[in-house]
């Protein structure tokens, strides 16, 4: 157990907090210990993996804090055309997305370059470039903190919606997820569909793209449009793409006629957050050392000396902003901690 423990770097948005108390998990043994001494009877406790999508805003976590760094990654089952791959939740996902390009399994490709670690994917549903985590999700195994037993999560138990799961409501704060299995293809077929991946193929000149290549496309977007947490501090998107009705949708483009929008699988119209914050004008706004991206408006950034605080007011005003321009309401995609 480690006392007063600075988790500047367990936190991509780079802040100096520290926490009462750290213990490093490398495997469910170290859980069922803390379980038997009662840890999470009454303990104020977080899990942290990469810290690339959490926001502190308090510099010192008066609580446990649970660094998962468990790791192992396995082909478990054959199933013909697909295989089953089980991840250790402490592994870092870029490099599980990289090692199965390189052996040809197909399905996680668009997800390149996403920070963090395996066990962060289904809380979140992770996704990007028209890809969700629940495309390829098999199973999931966590630990329950309230009877110390280790459970298996079927994809209908975990109530996969956008960039959530029965993880962020239901159960928050109950289990901890020791590792995933996901379904891959030996014979991928590729998704060019979203964004500019195409256009990056063509610039390429990859004729018949396969996994490798989009994987590659994909991690040359990435790349142009959002920082480096190693050198400026940020999480990547702050927050979700609103989802509107069609009407809704169709209100705003008669006012905004540049405005972009995707449908959804319920019907709805998903709506660019970036798009809407940078007509709002936000877009390379630097108050201090906390600012928004001047490459995409959707990610806040800490050019050094930023706050949790400093940077959760920015978003408020970006709210707010947006609110009163559009009659939308931005949700946060980062989970914030008070």
């Amino acid at each position: 157990m480690l006392r007063n423990y600075s988790l500047r770097h367990h936190n991509t948005f780079g802040l100096d907090v520290l926490c009462n108390y750290a213990c490093k998990v490398h495997d469910a043994g170290r859980l069922e210990v803390l379980f038997r001494d009662g840890y999470f009877g009454g303990e104020r406790w977080l899990v942290l993996g990469g810290g690339s999508n959490v926001l502190f805003l308090e510099d010192y976590y008066d609580g446990l804090v649970l660094l998962i760094e468990n790791k192992g990654i396995t082909l478990s089952q054959d199933l013909g055309d697909e295989v089953v791959v089980s991840i250790a939740a402490g592994e870092e996902w870029t490099g599980f997305v990289q090692q199965m390009v390189k052996a040809g399994l197909g399905g996680v490709e668009n997800l390149t370059l996403i920070p963090g670690k395996v066990g962060a994917a289904p809380m979140q549903n992770i996704g990007a470039y028209g890809v969700e985590l629940k495309d390829v999700f098999h199973s999931l195994q966590a630990f329950d903190t309230q009877t110390g037993e280790i459970v298996e999560f079927l994809p209908e138990d975990c109530e996969f919606g956008y960039r959530n799961s029965v993880f962020k409501t239901l159960y928050r704060n109950r289990f901890i997820i020791l590792g995933i299995d996901l379904r891959l293809k030996k014979n991928p077929v590729v998704k060019l569909d979203y964004g500019s991946i195409r256009q990056e193929l063509t610039s390429m000149q990859a004729d018949n793209p396969g996994i490798e290549e989009v994987s590659m496309a994909i991690e040359k977007i990435r790349r142009s449009k959002l920082p480096d947490p190693q050198h400026i501090g940020n999480a990547g998107s702050f927050f979700k793409n609103p989802i509107v009705h069609p009407a809704m949708f169709d209100l705003l483009k008669s006012e905004f006629p540049d405005m972009p929008g995707y449908h959804s699988d319920d019907g709805n119209t998903k709506l660019a957050a970036g798009w809407l914050i940078e007509k709002a004008g936000w877009k390379g706004f630097r108050k201090g050392d906390a600012g928004v991206y001047d490459k995409q408006a959707l990610v806040l950034v800490n050019y050094g000396k930023a706050t949790g605080a400093d940077i959760w007011e920015l978003a408020l005003e970006i709210q707010y902003s947006v609110k009163t321009m559009f009659g939308i309401t931005l949700e946060p995609e980062v989970n914030i901690i008070r």
